[in-house]
């Protein structure tokens, strides 16, 4: 049974489409609201309306929200690929390999980084909520490559605070489509999640400040190998501005990849990796600096194409 909602329309909402405003209100896609409207959970002032239906300032505006989600569980078990590349009473490094995601989360039953961490005897830190503990900042599921997890309290505030200031350096390898011109350059541009698909991201006037630094490595005959530095961290940034771009990741199904080309490169996600981290250690302050070869996967899709050059 979802909880039911009732709430005058607000001055600031006077004349946008049902769906708009529902999204504005409680923080729900558009998609989602007009699943709401179309399966008759809406009403103003006592009817049922549609989607595109105009709101009026003052007239009440009835909902019945979906129930939330169960909370995630962390599950403790060995992730196999999983690889600890750094480890000391403040902070452990991984590896992290596709497939895994950081933590557990509502939907997810795969593995994941603390899971995984805590199945192997890793005692982390537990500030933030329970199924999150110590992670400071994330991966996609399908991108592979350098996490760090605080152990201690001290490491997680110290760490949260360094990647919020910008005083983390995140270097990504992205093999993309075609040729970015100019070859070295910026994208800032805002992301939010995309108006009408729940699970995509896009760029949206409004939305978060995102910065992403790109430089060309190597120019392949249907590719280019980028090297990517992050000032911020927004879920699915990189593949977001690349695709912006019109050069998104090979591979990379969901925002615009060539699905032929993935094919006869063998890959079954976006070619993303995560080859390298640096962070003032939070006990000592001495920078440190970590890195991750590419998996077997990416590593020989780029062997593929570079041999075709």
């Amino acid at each position: 049974m979802g909880e039911r909602r009732a709430l005058p329309v607000p001055e600031g909402l006077d004349g946008d489409r049902l769906d708009t405003g529902l999204a504005r209100l409680f923080g729900i896609s558009r998609n989602k609201a007009a699943e709401l409207a179309g399966g008759g959970l809406v009403t103003v002032d006592g009817r049922p309306v549609g989607k595109s239906e105009r709101l009026l300032a003052g007239s009440l505006l009835e909902v019945e929200l979906p129930d939330p989600p169960a909370a995630a569980q962390l599950v403790a078990e060995p992730v196999p690929g999983l690889v600890v590349v750094h480890d000391d009473p403040d902070v452990v490094v991984v590896d992290k390999p596709v497939g895994v995601a950081a933590h557990p989360s509502p939907g997810w039953t795969g593995p994941t980084v603390v899971g995984g961490l805590a199945g192997a005897g890793f005692r982390v830190s537990t500030s933030g909520a329970a199924e999150r503990q110590g992670v400071v900042h994330r991966l996609d599921v399908g991108t592979s490559g350098l996490m760090v997890v605080a152990k201690s309290e001290r490491a997680y505030s110290v760490l949260k605070r360094a990647f919020r200031e910008r005083r983390v350096d995140k270097r990504y390898h992205a093999l993309v489509q075609g040729h970015p011109d100019p070859l070295r350059g910026t994208v800032d541009a805002p992301i939010d999640r995309h108006p009408t698909h729940d699970w995509r991201w896009a760029v949206v006037a409004g939305g978060k400040p995102s910065v992403t630094h790109y430089d060309t490595l190597e120019a392949l005959r249907a590719a280019s190998l980028l090297e990517i530095r992050l000032e911020t961290g927004r879920t699915h940034q990189i593949r977001v501005h690349l695709s912006a771009l019109r050069h998104p990741c090979v591979g990379d199904l969901t925002y615009g990849a060539d699905p032929t080309l993935a094919r006869r490169l063998g890959l079954e996600r976006q070619w993303l990796h995560a080859v390298r981290l640096g962070f003032a250690h939070p006990a000592s302050g001495e920078w440190v600096e970590f890195t991750s070869p590419y998996p077997s996967d990416l590593a020989a899709a780029l062997a593929l194409l570079r041999a075709e050059a």
